[in-house]
């Protein structure tokens, strides 16, 4: 005998509904049921981050404000530490210093990191885009004090390998290389030899998620590369820049290694006070005043959330797509 097939078509058309080894489930009925095991598995996951975060985080954070509000016999102090710290001559120029290296690293940052991403991630040759994503991300192997160490002698017109560039800008040596009015820019070139390279790697994966077929209709409606980046890829691009914003933002708001170093170096041309975490520093280690530090440490705290709220509620960070 000659096994049939059955008409679906008019097996639907009859409003029935065709058997073809399972019946297909009416649409909006259907449940994703996850294992037990599969739950507890992601609690697990994610434990140890939390734990890390209590520990060297949230407690922390709790103790400085303790601190922050009570005396050096314990006994509470309400807002004292904090008039006391915004009153110190050393405070406003401090917190003028961090605020204009954040705007100068924070506005390079975005920019230049996303339009390299963009210009790696436009590269059609394979080799030549890893050999371009490798080469950004090597100075990032470097940790913090020993990228400022090899900024030591690349800031020396005499020694640098690009002693020629540096007295082209009319700097003939160490000390008027990292004269004050320079710091901010100085800051920001060491910042992003240091980091810029991780980002432009995290921002390429961002523009591989974007789906083909919307890239493809893109160059179907005759968008250009310029039309595709700014309507297009930006767009789906800008809660991975939100984040960026955010985590460089917390790292640039504790400026430490790169003035204390250098103003160790120069034998304090560069101010041991510039930043605001060099300052908690004095308080806490010089003035034995942990509370006057802590007081610093929650203002700083503060300003950092302020800010990252911004870039939260501007990026959409957590919006659903």
């Amino acid at each position: 005998m000659t096994a049939t097939v059955p008409d679906v078509e008019a097996t639907a058309a009859a409003g029935l509904t065709p058997r073809l080894g399972r019946s297909p489930r009416r649409p909006g009925r259907a449940s994703v049921r996850r294992s037990p095991v599969k739950n507890r598995m992601g609690y697990v996951f994610v434990s140890g981050y939390t734990v890390l975060m209590l520990v060297f985080g949230v407690f922390p954070a709790l103790y400085a404000l303790v601190l922050s509000v009570t005396t050096i016999d314990g006994s509470f102090a309400g807002f004292d530490n904090f008039a006391k710290v915004l009153g110190d001559y050393r405070f406003l120029p401090a917190v003028g210093h961090v605020a204009v290296y954040l705007v100068i690293w924070l506005v390079s940052l975005l920019v230049l990191v996303v339009l390299l991403a963009l210009v790696v991630h436009a590269i059609r040759i394979r080799w030549l885009s890893n050999a371009s994503r490798f080469i950004f991300y090597i100075p990032g192997a470097l940790a913090g004090a020993s990228s400022v160490m090899l900024w030591l002698f690349v800031l020396d017109p005499s020694v640098s390998p690009v002693g020629w560039l540096l007295e082209a800008f009319g700097f003939e040596s160490f000390v008027q290389t990292i004269n004050p009015a320079n710091l901010p820019v100085v800051f920001t070139v060491i910042a992003f030899w240091t980091g810029a390279g991780g980002w432009i790697v995290i921002m390429y994966g961002a523009l591989n998620n974007i789906p083909e077929e919307v890239m493809e209709a893109a160059k179907i409606d005759g968008a250009n590369a310029v039309q595709t980046a700014v309507r297009i890829q930006l767009p789906m691009m800008k809660k991975w820049i939100a984040y960026m914003g955010i985590m460089s933002l917390a790292a640039g708001t504790q400026l430490f290694v790169e003035p204390q170093l250098l103003s160790q170096a120069s034998n304090a041309v560069v101010a041991n006070d510039y930043s605001l975490n060099q300052l908690a520093y004095l308080y806490a280690f010089q003035q034995n005043d942990f509370n006057g530090s802590a007081a610093i440490s929650i203002l700083l705290l503060v300003i950092a959330l302020a800010l990252s709220a911004f870039f939260v509620a501007r990026g959409g960070l957590f919006e659903k797509d």
